[in-house]
């Protein structure tokens, strides 16, 4: 089966074409971050209308990487949510029409569906069942996954989430946006013994996570360290993000450590943007390897948003014979829990 992909959740527009047997032929991106840095996040009515510019070009320039015309799609798949309802609109509305135009059944993937299953895209793929931490600026989560559809929250951010927490930390320092890679290119250059910051709800037993409060400590620092308004020097702010990424990567791995022992589990996947971070893969790794496990991550491009991960996705669910009906539905929140499982 040949499935054309869209993801139009946020601030990128990915188009892919995936076959399940050739696997994948095409993933183009295009990022929003420069129409968005000079407000420092995402506006969702510019997305929407950057969205509506981008994505039809982008599908004729994915068909034709892939060496494939229309008659050969075999269905297509869009992320129906969680995200911004104006800009998912865009994705449904473009990709229903073309099923329709097409003859082909069309399904709605779920967007954190998409960044699980992207690490299957891989050589090595996971087994079910394993872990997965599902880390991006708008979730947080530890999933028990015993196949596709089959997934029970084991704990998720009470609040702010890591990617979310990055961003706003980013902010704070007077970086641009997006922030998560910022400051992890800063704390290199940083000495994170310097300040000790805290490791939200570690002490607590649980696998749910909070990060506001350490985004709050990282604020209250830096007042501290720019009293009397002196600016902050390079070095200060150096360490201040490398003090802030090991506290995020310390609670991460150690939620990560605690649901593999109530689990007994010991295959660990990470999916979304934050999964990217190289200290959390070093850090994931070397506790796998303690326990005798390993972790499994997708590579750096199918990390952040991407039409690869919702063809995928959407092409196991139309394998096994899912697929819409003529309403056009789009949600803005969406529990994993709700999906049905893929047999």
């Amino acid at each position: 089966m040949r499935v054309l992909g869209i993801e139009t959740s946020c601030d990128e527009t990915g188009v892919a074409v995936y076959d399940s047997e050739g696997g994948l032929l095409a993933n183009i991106l295009y990022s929003q971050v420069e129409l968005h840095a000079e407000y420092g996040g995402v506006v969702p009515e510019l997305a929407s209308r950057d969205h509506i510019r981008k994505t039809l070009p982008l599908i004729r320039q994915a068909l034709d990487e892939a060496g494939t015309s229309a008659g050969q799609v075999d269905g297509v798949a869009y992320t129906a949510g969680p995200g911004l309802v104006g800009a998912l609109m865009v994705g449904a509305t473009v990709s229903r029409s073309l099923a329709y135009a097409w003859s082909v059944p069309a399904v709605g993937v779920h967007h954190m569906e998409g960044h699980l299953l992207a690490p299957m895209l891989e050589h090595d793929p996971p087994q079910f069942p394993f872990i997965a931490l599902l880390v991006s600026g708008g979730h947080t989560q530890l999933v028990h996954v015993a196949g596709i559809g089959r997934y029970r929250l084991l704990g998720e951010s009470l609040d702010d989430a890591a990617g979310e927490a990055f961003d706003k930390t980013a902010k704070m320092l007077g970086l641009p946006y997006p922030g998560g890679p910022q400051i992890a290119k800063l704390a290199l250059e940083g000495n994170a013994g310097r300040y000790d910051f805290p490791r939200p709800m570690t002490r607590k037993p649980g696998l749910d996570f909070s990060f506001s409060g350490l985004k709050t400590y990282t604020r209250n620092t830096i007042i501290d360290a720019s009293q009397g308004g002196v600016p902050l020097d390079a070095a200060t702010r150096a360490d201040i993000a490398a003090a802030f990424e090991e506290a995020v990567v310390d609670t991460l791995v150690l939620k990560c450590r605690r649901a593999l022992k109530q689990t007994g589990l010991k295959q660990l996947l990470i999916a979304g943007g934050v999964s990217a971070n190289t200290r959390l893969r070093q850090s994931l790794g070397q506790m796998l390897r303690k326990l005798d496990g390993q972790v499994y991550y997708a590579r750096p491009e199918l990390c952040t948003d991407n039409g690869a991960m919702i063809a995928y996705a959407g092409c196991q669910r139309l394998q096994a014979g899912q697929h819409e009906g003529l309403a056009i539905d789009v949600r803005a929140r969406w529990p994993l829990s709700e999906l049905s499982a893929v047999e």
